[in-house]
């Protein structure tokens, strides 16, 4: 994942952003030797949802935020295991892997506890005789611990009640402590043999391989006493029977601390330096384990690597763009606050829309267009220069637009007017879905306004929007700081916009931008139908005072 570079358009995104940066990682898929994968930064609106259904595409992956994330640092991926383990082995294991932490798991990958090298050496410390039976350990895990094996008895039997005990005594000292179920270490004295298994002991543990007569091994498998032999003497046999226990009796199991791979680090890292804990498991969408994370981690997390299309501001990039490493912008637009720490390959023409610089890419790579690219980088275009009708439209638009109709086989204007009535068929959408739909913040001095746009060929249906929008307005104003608002409803076919506002100034910018006494929040502007040459230069030079 982090070896990937994500190809995103602007927050809200329209036609030219999504088809835009679909194009673009293909043809950089084809050129490069890296992975690319096109992302979108918004909800697709109607008309785009139209042009990728027509021409068969899938939508991007939805992508809000630029900001690191757990699947961006180095996860340890160590396989979890079962918690029915003996400590010894998960000891040798953690040993084995340089790890200070385990997570334990079952058959399915879910995570059921961690178990940390300081559980372990903690245990250790304490002294308690009755901590095998209390942990339910298996005889097996008792012989292999101690490198030994059992003679007699049950194999698959478990250590379930009694205690510890060293039986170094006489026999008659040995006798007055030693109780029924208690395990017992002894040496090659068949008399300390004996009485042990007389006693009622549920395990002998019989150190140095010492033999242990066939008469007592018959009356222990009568009594259902295990006997299990060792090479190590009783003092080592002491010492490592109690790594012999299960995990799961040491194992962290309650109010364990996870992270998903799609938890973004500004969120862990408090909860990071709130425990002691060094290691915590990493889940993935299904809830099960992949690995493991540190504080350590952040030292060498990758940031991810994007390239911009269709846009170059801060105010219209995914969130938390800061915090992502942008190699490459490709645009249309004016020069806006997206500042970088090395310098980059940043292509800005003047030009009415970012597919027509995408085919000249295509050409300057010798890379043949395939139909169905053909036809999202020409939906772009008409998009964008509402069919040719947008003084941003140049003549390289319309010629790459057309060359790139006859590849993928579409009547421009048959297919414009289809896409255009299905972009202003909002009636299932609320007010609040079509206002987003294409809006932007823009900033000048010290005054932030909004402004959205639907365009449309048919005037009756730009009618029906204005009286459910221009409520809408008034809720939305002030909100995010933004001081004014404005909404573009704009007739391709008359290339005239009706523009509705609401907040302070806002009539009194109209006024002086285009000369116009606006009269109940709404005017008429004969010829403008673009938002970004037409109507934001002049009140960016009001705002600005630079008339």
């Amino acid at each position: 994942m982090n070896n990937r570079i994500y190809v995103i358009g602007h927050k809200n995104p329209d036609t030219d952003s999504i088809c835009s940066a679909i194009a673009l990682a293909f043809l950089k898929n084809q050129t490069e030797d890296k992975t690319f994968v096109a992302k979108r930064a918004g909800q697709i609106n109607e008309e785009t949802e139209f042009v990728l259904k027509y021409f068969g595409t899938q939508a991007p992956e939805y992508m809000p935020d630029a900001g690191t994330q757990v699947r961006d640092m180095e996860i340890r991926f160590l396989p979890g295991m079962s918690k029915e383990i003996s400590v010894k082995t998960a000891w040798e294991y953690m040993q084995e892997n340089n790890a200070i932490t385990l997570a334990m798991t079952d058959s399915e990958n879910n995570i059921e506890g961690i178990i940390s090298m300081s559980d372990i050496t903690g245990n250790m410390m304490r002294h308690n005789p009755k901590s095998l039976s209390e942990a339910k350990t298996p005889f097996m895990h008792i012989a292999n611990t101690l490198e030994g094996k059992i003679i007699v008895g049950n194999k698959d039997g478990i250590f379930d009640k009694g205690k510890v005990f060293i039986g170094a005594a006489n026999p008659d000292l040995v006798s007055k402590y030693l109780e029924p179920n208690d395990l017992v270490i002894l040496g090659n004295r068949a008399e300390d043999h004996l009485n042990a298994v007389e006693k009622g002991a549920s395990c002998i543990v019989v150190g140095l391989n010492a033999e242990v007569s066939h008469v007592i091994q018959n009356y222990a498998e009568e009594m259902g006493t295990v006997i299990i032999t060792s090479p190590y003497d009783s003092f080592a046999i002491a010492r490592l029977i109690e790594q012999s226990i299960p995990v799961r009796a040491l194992m962290v199991k309650d109010n364990l601390i996870t992270f998903h791979k799609e938890d973004f680090t500004e969120k862990i890292r408090p909860i990071m330096g709130k425990t002691r804990i060094r290691n915590f498991p990493v889940l993935d969408k299904r809830d099960k384990y992949v690995g493991t994370v540190s504080r350590r981690n952040f030292l060498n997390i990758q940031k991810k690597k994007v390239i911009l299309v269709d846009h170059n501001e801060k105010s219209q990039a995914i969130d938390n763009i800061d915090q992502a490493e942008i190699i490459e912008v490709v645009d249309h637009h004016k020069i806006g606050a997206v500042e970088t720490n090395k310098p980059i390959m940043f292509r800005n023409q003047p030009v009415g829309c970012t597919a027509t610089i995408i085919r000249q890419m295509f050409q300057e790579k010798c890379v043949e267009v395939p139909k169905d690219i053909a036809g999202l980088l020409c939906a772009a275009i008409l998009s964008d220069t509402l069919m040719f009708r947008s003084p941003t439209c140049t003549p390289l638009d319309k010629m790459v637009a057309e060359e790139l109709a006859g590849i993928a086989q579409i009547d421009i204007e048959k297919f414009a007017e289809e896409m255009f009535r299905a972009g202003s068929n909002l009636m299932d959408k609320t007010p609040e879905e079509i206002f987003y739909q294409d809006f932007k913040k823009f900033i000048a001095g010290d005054v932030t306004f909004g402004v959205g746009q639907i365009s449309s060929m048919a005037a009756v249906d730009l009618k029906t929007l204005k009286e459910r929008l221009a409520p809408y307005l008034e809720s939305e104003c002030g909100k995010h700081g933004i001081r004014m608002v404005f909404f573009m409803l704009t007739n391709i076919m008359d290339e005239s916009t009706e523009l509705i506002f609401c907040g302070e100034g806002a009539a009194e910018l109209i006024k002086e931008a285009f000369g116009i006494d606006a009269e109940n929040e709404a005017c008429v502007l004969k010829g403008i139908v673009s938002r970004k040459k037409q109507l934001i230069p002049p009140m960016m030079t009001v705002l600005q005072g630079e008339q």
